[in-house]
């Protein structure tokens, strides 16, 4: 078994949390309003992680993870990660995800067909998505349910979480806004 530390930090949107191993990026905890909440949720994930000091790799993931949620168009693909034991299915879902770049959305279905599967898989993507140990740095938050939906989402604040983190990229999911208003 391998050692995993982690680290509380606080954004312009809340409290974050990261764990890592030797190998990468193995949690991440999208922002709550409390640290001690956050702290528990993901010791919920990993009860025998420890607090620790990020090395180099680790601390610019947690640094990127501060300037996405400031607004900042972050890349996260260089990030290292030890994503555990995964089919590999959900590898692939994984690989393909972290593709997406900022502001890009695709939709469970679509991201089903570029791995050159029958679009009948994106029930498996939702699921991948829906576990997905790592979220903002492999991007689920970009893929949508058919339709433009936003779909669910795991992270605390569920949908709406996922659309302030489209929004801060400058996507809108939903009815377009009214062409015109109302005279009366």
């Amino acid at each position: 078994m391998t050692t995993q530390n982690y680290i509380v930090f606080e954004t312009e949107a809340g409290h974050c949390a990261l764990a890592w191993d030797a190998l990468g990026v193995t949690r991440t905890r999208l922002p709550e309003a409390d640290a001690a909440a956050t702290e528990r949720a993901l010791l919920r994930r990993i009860p025998d992680a420890v607090p620790g000091t990020p090395p180099p790799a680790i601390a610019s993931a947690v640094d990127g993870m501060i300037r996405y949620f400031a607004g900042e168009k972050i890349d996260f693909t260089g990030v290292p990660l030890d994503l555990g034991v995964q089919s590999e299915l959900f590898a692939r879902i994984y690989d393909a995800a972290r593709k997406l770049g900022w502001g890009e959305t695709t939709t469970y279905g679509a991201l089903a067909k570029t791995l050159g599967d029958d679009w009948e898989i994106a029930r498996e993507v939702g699921q991948a998505m829906a576990r997905n140990p790592v979220p903002l740095i492999i991007p689920c938050h970009r893929v949508l349910a058919a339709g433009g939906k936003p779909g669910g989402f795991s992270a605390p604040g569920g949908a709406a979480t996922k659309l302030k983190m489209l929004a801060l990229e400058g996507v809108r999911v939903g009815s377009p806004a009214p062409a015109q208003g109302s005279l009366l």
